[in-house]
């Protein structure tokens, strides 16, 4: 049998095919939740997989931060 390694392609999530979401965090909160802003308003999401700070572009999947894609430079 052959096992065949998948790699990250775009903006999506590798798990499941379907789209992650580049979101700026706004605002760091306790328990390693995040406010982010999605462009469209603010959202509350799980920063706990991933090191990032204010001012840090992450992609949301499930209102998961799956990875940083751009640092604040602060």
């Amino acid at each position: 049998m052959t096992t065949r390694m998948t790699s990250c392609s775009g903006d999506a999530c590798v798990t499941c095919g379907d789209v992650a979401v580049p979101v700026r965090i706004t605002r760091l909160l306790a328990g390693g939740l995040a406010e982010a802003d999605t462009g469209s308003g603010t959202e509350e999401i799980s920063v706990a997989l991933v090191e990032a700070g204010v001012g840090d572009t992450v992609l949301v999947h499930a209102k998961e931060a799956i990875a940083v894609i751009e640092r604040s430079g602060s």
